[in-house]
């Protein structure tokens, strides 16, 4: 009976360890959040994008888009800013845990296997400015596409960083339909360079 009970009592401590973890976590950043509006203008954009997208015409699509630069301007500048202050923020906080299970928990006490919050918020910042700047001269659609991906990789992180990598996808694929490598071939090749860089060193 000992035999079994111990590794129960043992994986119910390391669920409760990781949790009280992934707790730590979530209210750390949500303190970085807390000053930005940025899933209020995340939504806007996306909900904008949807609308000028469904239009046909191109005359009634026009004002959509020109209406949408001024959110998505702000939303580029919070980002940036975001980053900054993350920036600023204790390394060992920042980890974030390459293992699939107890990720929270492992990124404090296993620090080897871990990448850099701070320079994936740098990233995420740079690849929404660059979509903006549009060098490629995209069609608004699919500036629209760019930016959009580039923006659900910026919330798989911020879910990577609070849970894990299997829960960051699987919350990916349950609020937008959309897949982890699909977001990571939508993303500049800037964007995904670096991104594969960061997350496979260490």
């Amino acid at each position: 009976m000992d035999l079994v009970f111990l590794p129960a009592l043992l994986l119910a401590a390391l669920f409760l360890a990781n949790r009280q973890q992934q707790h730590q976590r979530i209210i750390w950043l949500a303190k970085l959040l807390q000053p930005f509006e940025i899933e209020k203008l995340m939504e806007q954009v996306s909900t904008g994008y949807l609308r000028a997208l469904g239009e046909s015409d191109a005359e009634r699509s026009e004002p959509i888009w020109n209406n949408l630069r001024l959110t998505e301007q702000r939303l580029s500048t919070q980002l940036e800013r975001l980053a900054a202050q993350v920036a600023r923020e204790d390394a060992s906080q920042a980890r974030i845990s390459r293992w699939p299970v107890a990720a929270a928990l492992a990124a404090r006490w296993l620090p080897v296997n871990t990448l850099d919050l701070r320079s994936l918020m740098a990233l995420h910042a740079q690849g929404v400015a660059e979509a903006l700047s549009n060098p490629e001269a995209l069609s608004r659609r699919d500036q629209a596409y760019r930016l959009s991906a580039e923006l659900f990789l910026f919330q798989h992180s911020c879910h990577w960083y609070c849970r894990s990598q299997t829960v960051a996808s699987a919350r990916l694929l349950a609020r937008h339909q959309t897949a982890y490598a699909q977001v990571l071939q939508a993303v500049s090749e800037r964007t995904r360079q670096g991104y594969r860089a960061l997350v496979a060193a260490g």
